[in-house]
């Protein structure tokens, strides 16, 4: 397994700010996530924010960055479980419900890709490889991971799911058609 990327280093106000604008988009979403009412949150006027986050697009990254850095240390975290197939899931599924409106922002639309730090998408996603052993079972068994958990987020399965047994069926199934490495 490769070593977590170093992300850009942030001032301790920065730092600040970004913690604020991550609990403002946690409990009220993206669409709340302003600099104006981030400043209103710190006390301050929104343009003083422009002297530690240069506009919003660079407090996003810096939002993704974390969610990034966030799931895959679980994900990394996982794979030295006995089942680490069963463990990356599960601490997928984990994070994301944890922290749903961070999730969104890093996995909805375009990704800016050139402002992340260098390597952190690919180390964040490494696990899948690791346990699939191919580039197109991984992004197989991302998608699946994905799209249970936007899924469960956005309240999109019946009444009355077993979401556990919907998991470990899907698992199941991506198992026996070769979906992990060394099969």
């Amino acid at each position: 397994m490769s070593n977590h990327p170093e992300l850009a280093p942030l001032t301790a106000r920065a730092a600040q700010i970004v913690g604020e604008a991550r609990t403002l988009l946690e409990e009220e979403g993206h669409e709340a996530l302003t600099l104006r009412a981030l400043a209103a949150r710190l006390g301050i006027r929104a343009p003083s924010l422009y002297k530690h986050i240069p506009d919003k697009a660079a407090l996003e990254v810096a939002l993704i960055e974390q969610g990034l850095a966030g799931l895959g240390s679980v994900l990394h975290a996982a794979m030295k479980e006995p089942d680490p197939f069963a463990a990356v899931l599960r601490g997928y599924r984990e994070y994301a419900l944890a922290n749903p409106n961070l999730y969104r922002l890093a996995t909805a639309g375009p990704l800016a890709r050139g402002r992340l730090a260098p390597g952190l998408e690919d180390w964040s996603g490494e696990p899948f490889f690791l346990l699939t052993g191919d580039p197109e079972r991984a992004q197989g068994l991302w998608a699946f991971a994905h799209g249970m958990v936007i899924l469960e987020i956005d309240g999109r399965f019946p009444p009355g799911s077993n979401l556990d047994r919907t998991w470990e069926k899907g698992s199941a199934a991506f198992r026996a058609s070769g979906g992990e490495a060394g099969e």
